[in-house]
């Protein structure tokens, strides 16, 4: 099987590189052109360089391709609309017009965030549909689902959507960024006390849905939950990150509070492309239950929680220590 993942370098895409030359896979990866790709090529997979904002750049790229696994996007809780959706929803327009014809599946892996940040999640089905929120990641994912499925119902192409919870992991952003912030003055406040829950999916168990979400073919058409089935709330996850650098959270914002103030300053400085030290996508992440359901994953895909959470705490904290030793 041939496999193109985009996003190859990325924290996720990593795995997912990892995982599918395990299983035989002959993986090629596309990588920008000033990005660094030797671990990849250690690992065997096949360097193709471009920018999925650039369309002729992808020529040929999904030529004797199977499966197309897109993960590239913009990772972060702020910017501007025109960046989110020139990173995710044109980029994967892009794609989709060269792997039309070409490759047999495109899993596009998008997030549970396109249902709608700001409101409970708890209980949305994967079958339900996707929800704006005027948070501009939630509404260029939930935008792109919308244009990955117009190609399958065209019957362009096969295509699967993954919907991630929060991914967590040794590197996530779910653990470098709250780690940062506990070593600074201000620390980190809980949100709502920090009493919902976490809604993680550790990046292995996530790959492990991803691959399941390219091979099986019950899964064509179909929209995925991928979130473990851990019981860990905010408070205690940012109070684990925090004994492993001698840190604690501090402080606690209300969710209306908390969701309104990063409004303000999302307003305020996104413009002048300053990265606001409180977002709306955080406060929705962090001030909300959003367990999702996942009965379609476990019950179609066969997809299961394979690393548990004390497992998982291991690696993260290991990974914390051997780069935050001697800096708090």
């Amino acid at each position: 099987m041939n496999a193109l993942v985009t996003g190859a370098t990325g924290f996720i895409g990593s795995v997912l590189v990892r995982d599918l030359m395990a299983k035989g896979y002959h993986v090629r990866a596309l990588v920008l052109p000033e990005e660094k790709a030797d671990t990849l090529e250690k690992q065997g997979a096949r360097i193709v360089r471009g920018d999925l904002t650039v369309p002729v750049s992808l020529r040929g790229i999904c030529d004797d391709i199977d499966t197309v696994f897109h993960l590239a996007g913009r990772v972060t809780d702020w910017g501007t609309k025109q960046q989110f959706y020139t990173a995710i929803y044109d980029a994967t327009q892009n794609l989709l017009r060269e792997a039309a014809g070409r490759a047999s599946r495109f899993v596009y892996v998008s997030s549970i965030a396109a249902m709608g940040l700001g409101r409970h999640l708890k209980g949305v089905k994967e079958t339900d549909p996707p929800q704006k929120s005027g948070v501009y990641y939630n509404d260029a994912k939930g935008d792109t689902e919308a244009l990955v499925r117009a190609y399958h119902g065209d019957g362009k192409i096969s295509c699967t959507i993954v919907r991630p919870a929060n991914v967590t992991g040794p590197g996530s952003v779910w653990v470098r960024d709250i780690v940062d912030r506990l070593m600074t003055p201000t620390g980190v406040p809980l949100i709502d006390h920090g009493q919902y829950s976490s809604s993680f999916v550790f990046v292995d168990n996530l790959v492990d849905g991803i691959i399941l979400a390219g091979i099986r073919d019950i899964a064509s058409g179909k929209a995925y939950h991928f979130r473990d089935d851990w019981s860990v709330t905010w408070k205690e996850y940012i109070t684990d990150l925090g004994s492993f650098i001698g840190k604690r959270p501090r402080g606690n914002i209300p969710f209306k509070l908390a969701w309104m103030m990063g409004h303000v300053l999302e307003t305020m400085l996104n413009p002048l492309h300053i990265r606001s030290p409180l977002t709306r996508l955080s406060a929705g992440v962090l001030g909300r239950d959003n367990d999702v359901d996942t009965t379609l994953a476990r019950t179609e895909l066969g997809w299961r929680t394979r690393v548990s959470y004390r497992e998982a705490k291991v690696k993260i904290g290991a990974w914390v220590k051997d780069n935050y030793t001697g800096r708090a």
